[in-house]
C-alpha cells in the first residue's frame, strides 16, 4: 500500500461506504430470497430456520454445536429450529459416530427435496445477472470476496 496521505485516506473511506451500501442492496435482495424460500419450504418458517436447513444440506451431517458455530447463532434457537424440522420430517439426528454423547443432523430425502423446490425459481438469478461477465471477472469477483470474507489480501496467502 502506498503512501496514505489526507487525500487518498478521504478517496478510501469513500470508496468503503460506496462498497458498505452496495452489500447492504446484496443483503435486502438476499434477505427477500431467505424469507421466500422459507415460506416455499413451509409456510411460516422462519428465515433462521431455512437458513439452518440449507447449511446442513450444504455442508453434510453436523452437530448442533457445529452448526451453531457455522451460523454464529444461538444454540437454543437452534435447538427449537432442528426440532421443528426434524418434526417435519426434513432432517433426523442420529448417534455420532465420533461422540456417542452427540447427534447428528442430517438432511433427509424430503429436506433436499423441499430445498430444491424452494430454491427453484431463484437458481438461475445469479447466473443470468453474470450473463456479460467473463469467466476470469467472475472468478476476480470470487478470489475477492473470499478475501474480504477471510480477512486476507487478495492474492496473497
Amino acid at each position: 500500500m502506498g503512501d496514505v496521505t489526507p487525500a487518498n485516506d478521504a478517496e478510501r473511506q469513500a470508496a468503503v461506504q460506496a462498497l458498505e451500501s452496495s452489500f447492504s442492496e446484496l443483503m435486502t435482495v438476499f434477505r427477500r430470497f431467505v424469507a421466500d424460500a422459507a415460506e416455499r419450504v413451509s409456510p411460516g418458517m422462519l428465515p433462521a430456520t431455512f437458513k439452518a436447513l440449507s447449511v446442513v444440506s450444504r455442508f453434510g451431517p453436523m452437530t448442533l454445536s457445529a452448526l451453531a458455530e457455522r451460523l454464529a447463532a444461538d444454540k437454543g434457537f437452534l435447538s427449537r429450529a432442528i426440532s421443528e424440522l426434524e418434526e417435519m420430517g426434513l432432517v433426523a439426528r442420529t448417534p455420532d459416530p465420533n461422540d456417542r454423547r452427540s447427534r447428528l443432523i442430517t438432511v433427509t430425502d424430503l429436506g433436499h427435496e423441499r430445498l430444491s423446490e424452494a430454491r427453484a425459481p431463484h437458481q438461475g438469478r445469479l447466473y443470468e445477472a453474470l450473463a456479460d461477465w467473463s469467466v476470469d471477472e467472475i472468478g476476480h469477483l470470487s478470489t475477492m470476496l473470499h478475501a474480504l470474507a477471510v480477512g486476507e489480501i487478495p492474492g496473497r496467502r
